[in-house]
């Protein structure tokens, strides 16, 4: 509906957000995966695990953060979970990508998951309208992750 026939005092447009509070995968192995996530990405694991809402009798989520970020990761254990890796062809995610302020951090990311050997695309420098630079690896079920930087235009 355009906005000259919407109803007095409904938004006109998108209220804010503070960024990404987190992400959650359903994993095939909750113990595998935290591990998995804790030694790449620095992540703590919190002392607790979350219900499912809605859902709390057909699983849980075991729960890490990060530090200096603030963001969550919570794995994800579905008692009646469908076996099978991930594919981004599937309706659903595709990927989930994690900014970094300089196109060296890319350097230091790719340094970091050859030592911890992970495979990974490299570093891609793109060009054109609006070029940006991404290495590309994959979680223990094939989850597809990013590392993403964008010059300032």
């Amino acid at each position: 509906m355009p906005p000259s026939e919407q109803a007095p005092g409904l938004p006109v447009s998108a209220p804010p957000t503070l960024g990404l509070h987190h992400f959650s995968p359903t994993v095939s192995d909750v113990e595998c995966s935290a591990e998995w996530y804790e030694r790449v990405f620095g992540l703590q694991r919190l002392d607790r695990i979350a219900p499912h809402h809605g859902d709390e009798d057909g699983g849980y989520a075991v729960l890490l953060v990060d530090p200096a970020a603030g963001y969550l990761v919570g794995l994800h254990h579905h008692r009646d979970a469908v076996p099978g890796r991930f594919d981004e062809r599937r309706v659903g995610l595709d990927h989930v990508a994690w900014a970094v302020a300089e196109r060296s951090d890319l350097d230091a990311w790719v340094a970091w998951l050859d030592r911890n050997e992970i495979a990974h695309s490299g570093v891609i420098d793109t060009s054109g309208a609006s070029p940006y630079s991404v290495v590309v690896f994959r979680d223990p079920d094939g989850i597809q992750l990013e590392l993403f930087h964008r010059a300032s235009v």
